[in-house]
């Protein structure tokens, strides 16, 4: 079965920036409607790279916490452990 092509790694801070001078220059008003048009499609890809970069940050913050909260429940019963034995 042929494998699924990995999203492209994107720099958040570079997209978010160019998503931002993309909404002003859509928020001027001056661009004719076929450019108009090409900013938005480029605000919406920008967006949806963002939106994902965020994903992958969120689930990485999320396992991390989890293998933090896993250690120190480890480290609470070593050291239960260790008071028990030396009572």
């Amino acid at each position: 079965m042929p494998r699924k092509k990995a999203a492209p790694k994107i720099d958040f801070e570079k997209s978010l920036a160019k998503l931002e001078e993309v909404v002003e220059k859509l928020e001027s008003g001056d661009q004719p409607l076929e450019d108009a048009l090409k900013l938005f499609e480029e605000g919406i890809s920008l967006t949806r790279g963002c939106q994902h970069a965020l994903k992958q940050a969120e689930e990485k913050i999320t396992i991390l916490s989890q293998q933090n909260e896993e250690w120190l429940t480890e480290s609470e019963e070593s050291v239960g452990d260790f008071l028990d034995r030396s009572d």
